[in-house]
């Protein structure tokens, strides 16, 4: 392990695990010497640290806390990261408002505090610029490689004690500069757009100068020779329950048992939430009891419909230490639990998702990444974890109850990572015919809510305001071509009524 501290955007200087100091070159960029650092020391983990953190950087459990090489860790205690909230303005999602309270997946690094493997810095010495400002290099470096397998985190535990030191920001010509470098060409002019609409700032000099830089996720950064082999055991005993609500799929619900019964490591319980809001209604599951099954089948019969509440019912009866959230209509080969229980000792994670697609459908990103979704039919838990989280009954029905949990995790320091080349089979079967419409309190409003009033709950509770502006300029061009209200003023004016409507009935929710 390799210890730079620095000071006004210079290295002051370098310490190795054994407490000798290595030397450097005073006149170069921070970047510059931490890759030349890299280069010196390929098997190190390499750590920065601003000189007024020496005194409280945890070195004594650094190696604890970045348990493999495919990680990226920094930490900056103030609420406020380098390239500030406006980010929000071209990124939606969850990596963006980050709980500092917590370890949170983010590619927003600071140069407060961080620790990278060489091997990192390294595979990126030909795609990444060494900046003169290092946090906009470090920024640059997770941005581009996260997607690549990079795992990074905002982590509090790098500090034993954490108060503020002053740490650099970005202007708002850096700003433009990371969205063209970062992002599809079209995100600098929604940024622009977006200032002006919810700023009331016109940065046409930074518009401009953005054009002056190349994108560099266009050169493609190569992760997969860094092996991965995490040294946080995770898993005590690898017992595995599944949990399904189904409603109306006798059939395929048969099938996906089938398909547990054939696992070379078999699940201990299979916890089924049956539902039939039809009076008087029974189960029609009977091959539950005319079959003999290699696994305990808890079988609930509610005539309540709604998945929410049929997971937590399920949730509610896990025994053993792991759990397998699944749908009542996908499929899966013999060695999906084997293989998932291989994935998680290898990466030390306590969620993992897998890949779920349709027929015909295509994986979009093949390396194992940061997931930003949490998939309540594919993905698998540690159980201990029930206990903290359950689906929000006021996303019952609606749109969100997904993300929300996902975001329950993230926020408990739980990150979930996607690991595509386990993959299910997601039939996608027609609903069941005693399946309801929902009715609900707005389904009456003259004006209807836009977006859902449950998707603009999730919303409200997990974004900054920035990503709600963002959200808001999107759906209404969106929107616009499908409406029949042709005239944009006209169809201003009426977006936010819908707007407004969505908002009040939000709030109600979140009452």
């Amino acid at each position: 392990m390799i210890v730079v501290y620095h000071k006004n955007n210079r290295i002051s200087k370098v310490i190795s695990v054994d407490k000798s100091e290595i030397s450097f070159d005073k006149n170069k960029s921070i970047a510059f010497g931490l890759l030349q650092l890299a280069e010196q020391f390929p098997e190190s983990k390499l750590v920065w640290c601003h000189v007024d953190y020496q005194e409280v950087l945890n070195v004594e459990e650094l190696n604890f806390i970045m348990h493999h090489n495919k990680m990226m860790l920094s930490y900056n205690p103030s609420s406020s990261n380098y390239l500030g909230p406006k980010i929000g303005y071209v990124e939606e999602s969850l990596f963006i408002r980050v709980n500092k309270n917590v370890t949170y997946p983010t590619w927003q690094m600071s140069s407060l505090v961080g620790c990278v493997h060489a091997s990192i810095l390294r595979a990126t010495k030909e795609t990444i610029k060494r900046d003169s400002s290092f946090d906009y290099y470090l920024n640059s470096i997770a941005k581009v490689c996260k997607p690549q397998g990079l795992l990074c985190y905002s982590e509090p535990r790098l500090l034993k004690k954490h108060f503020l030191v002053s740490s650099p920001k970005a202007s708002v010509f850096t700003l433009f500069r990371f969205i063209k470098q970062h992002y599809k060409k079209r995100w600098i002019v929604m940024m622009f757009l977006n200032l002006i609409i919810y700023e009331r700032q016109f940065p046409l000099g930074a518009f401009l100068y953005a054009y002056f830089f190349k994108n560099r996720k266009k050169n493609t950064t190569d992760l997969d020779a860094i092996k991965v082999n995490s040294s946080l055991k995770v898993i005590v005993n690898p017992t595995m329950d599944v949990i399904i609500p189904t409603i109306g799929r006798k059939d395929h619900l048969y099938d996906v048992l089938k398909d547990l019964a054939q696992q070379t490591h078999l699940p201990i319980n299979v916890i089924i939430v049956e539902q039939n809001p039809k009076v008087n209604s029974v189960s029609e599951l009977d091959y539950i009891h005319n079959e003999i099954w290699p696994f305990v089948i808890k079988h609930t019969f509610t005539h309540q419909a709604g998945a929410c509440n049929a997971r937590n019912l399920a949730m509610s009866q896990v025994e053993s230490e792991w759990v397998f959230f699944s749908d009542d209509d996908i499929r899966f080969g013999s060695d999906l639990i084997e293989n998932v229980v291989k994935g998680i000792e290898q990466y030390g994670v306590l969620c993992l998702t897998t890949t779920c697609l349709q027929v015909n459908e295509h994986k979009h990103n093949l390396h194992i990444h940061q997931s930003s979704i949490f998939g309540s039919g594919y993905s698998f838990l540690k159980a201990d974890l029930l206990k903290e989280v359950s689906f929000d009954k006021c996303l019952e029905f609606g749109y969100g109850e997904d993300t929300d949990f996902g975001l329950q995790l993230r926020n408990l320091g739980v990150d979930v990572i996607s690991f595509p080349e386990i993959s299910i089979l997601h039939l996608k079967a027609s609903i069941g015919g005693f399946r309801i419409k929902p009715t609900f309190a707005w389904s009456k409003e003259e004006i209807q809510p836009k977006p859902s009033p449950t998707i603009m709950y999730v919303k409200l509770k997990y974004n900054c305001k920035e990503q709600i502006g963002r959200y808001r300029t999107t759906l209404f061009f969106k929107y616009h071509k499908h409406q029949n209200i042709k005239n944009p003023i006209s169809y201003l004016i009426y977006f936010n009524k819908q707007w407004q409507k969505s908002i009040f009935w939000a709030n109600e929710l979140r009452k």
